[in-house]
């Protein structure tokens, strides 16, 4: 019990004083989450809306394995992000591996499947004689796929928080392809398992706390906007 009262009173003295490093470390999380879910969004939304509506052999195979790859093992990703990463990799070129570009492919190819499948859900729960109202008045096909995401934009919000909340508390895939770097590519997840690998309890509690509220802080916002948007 000690430990957690030490380690909240810890994470109060880091939030008031502003420590220089924690301060980065909390900011990068943020710009490497934001930027993965960013890229999630615009590959994810389009394609589960062409899922949702197009009609093509193999589909219900795409579909399973987009629900298949909701739940992706983050080490999984991040040995296979590495592999490719890797000098000798398919995109060795880059020269990216342990960097935080590399950070936001692996947690957007997290991402991308958990907005792409609530995508899919989102736009078939819409009521099937819509397609077929819209249609019967004209709209062009981009008309009708605009107006189909406008109206399951709520479901679609829900999407953009599952996608974040996926990659901001996830360590396994940023700590292989991030390598934890000391002012290039630790982030809160995975300085709280460095910590807690080197017996710093209060200090891991204390950016643990941090994490949490930083997630509440972006869901909170983003739930305020859903609820506004809700019918009455």
């Amino acid at each position: 019990m000690d430990l957690i009262i030490d380690g909240i009173l810890t994470a109060l003295q880091l939030i008031a004083s502003f420590d220089g490093e924690v301060a980065a470390v909390t900011l990068l999380s943020l710009k490497v989450s934001c930027s993965a879910t960013f890229v999630s969004l615009v590959l994810g939304i389009p394609s589960g809306t062409l899922l949702a509506l197009a009609n093509f052999p193999g589909r219900r195979f795409i579909i399973s394995m987009v629900n298949t790859g909701m739940g992706l093992p983050p080490v999984v990703v991040g040995l296979f992000v590495t592999i490719f990463l890797w000098r000798n990799g398919p995109l060795g070129f880059l020269e990216i591996l342990y960097t935080p570009s590399a950070m936001i492919l692996a947690q957007a190819v997290i991402a991308t499947p958990i907005v792409t499948g609530i995508t899919i859900a989102s736009i078939q729960s819409l009521p099937a004689n819509l397609k077929l109202q819209v249609l019967a008045l004209g709209a062009t096909r981009f008309q009708l796929v605009w107006i189909l995401v406008r109206e399951a934009r709520l479901p679609l919000l829900a999407a953009v928080m599952a996608g974040f909340g996926g990659v901001i508390s996830e360590v396994g895939a940023s700590l292989m392809v991030g390598g934890n770097i000391k002012g290039q590519t630790r982030v809160l997840t995975t300085a709280t398992v460095m910590e807690t690998g080197k017996g710093n309890f209060d200090v891991a509690i204390a950016l643990s706390l941090i994490l949490l509220i930083l997630a509440f802080g972006v869901n909170y916002l983003l739930t305020v906007i859903q609820q506004r948007e809700r019918p009455r």
